[in-house]
């Protein structure tokens, strides 16, 4: 398993999606992209999980209640804000589902106070420490005593979406990865790396990931017989994340129930479908 684990890092680290490009697709400036992740101030729901050690990295590991027959685990990339009480949240919630969580830490355990700082701290991810952290965190799922993962898969927001497709297509092994408004590839030959299922949810009003884009994305799913479904939502960057000025609760929870369902038929399903043509037109 590690030289398969190598050599993802070297996919990875040679052929990544730049989440930290300072322009996306050429429409939107540095500042307006800033000013897309202001957060409110308002204090996170407590957490319930545990730090733990990933590799040279920490995590953060919350547990369901109950284990499943087919026992699946998720992987979560966070914001560019870092792995704040948000993101946290986030992964008590996917372990409320039976899921294991795990939320990977990919800033060396800083976590940005405003806009500018989170930008600073995007810059700085260095793509072979990324690539290494993620290798680590498959391990860790896969390996550790608590976890013992039969299925994996991902999920990330933003800087975050866009790690979680890295993921998936640097280890075939994934099996599901949910990305919210990550910046993506439409090259078909480095999306038929993907193994797994994707699932990806944009909103209409998003300036940093034009239509154009998203259909870029879905054409060169298809072309590479990656089994995909694309969202969209009446909504614009953001809307996922409650401390999020940009938080949009409707469009939020549409797409939670999606992807509920999608981490259900892809982790924990004992059947999985064998098709891996594209699910939408």
């Amino acid at each position: 398993m590690s030289r398969w684990i190598s050599i993802a890092i070297l996919i990875l680290v040679m052929n990544p999606v730049n989440a930290s490009d300072e322009k996306w697709d050429g429409t939107i400036d540095e500042e307006a992209f800033r000013k897309l992740h202001e957060l409110r101030g308002d204090e996170a729901p407590a957490t319930r999980g545990i730090e733990v050690q990933v590799g040279n990295t920490i995590g953060y590991l919350s547990l369901p209640e109950k284990t499943t027959e087919i026992r699946s685990a998720v992987i979560v990339f966070h914001e560019w804000w870092g792995l704040n009480t948000h993101i946290k949240h986030w992964a008590d919630r996917l372990a409320t589902d039976g899921h294991v969580a795990l939320a990977v830490d990919l800033y060396g355990g800083k976590v940005a106070k405003n806009s500018r700082e989170a930008m600073t701290l995007m810059r700085e991810v260095k793509n072979v420490i990324a690539a290494r952290s993620i290798a680590d965190a498959i391990r860790f799922v896969h390996r550790d005593e608590r976890v013992r993962a039969d299925r994996v898969g991902t999920i990330g927001w933003c800087f975050g979406g866009t790690w979680s497709l890295n993921a998936a297509m640097a280890h075939p092994g994934i099996d599901a990865c949910v990305l919210y408004y990550g910046k993506t590839p439409a090259d078909p030959q480095k999306l038929s790396a993907i193994g797994g299922s994707v699932l990806a949810i944009f909103g209409k009003s998003d300036p940093s990931i034009p239509e154009q884009q998203i259909e870029a994305f879905r054409k060169g799913l298809k072309k590479a017989k990656v089994k995909h479904e694309i969202l969209l939502y009446e909504a614009g960057h953001a809307f996922a994340n409650p401390s999020s000025g940009r938080y949009v609760a409707e469009a939020a929870g549409k797409a939670w129930i999606q992807v509920r369902k999608f981490f259900i038929s892809e982790l924990q399903t004992e059947e999985k479908s064998a098709e891996q043509a594209p699910t939408d037109e």
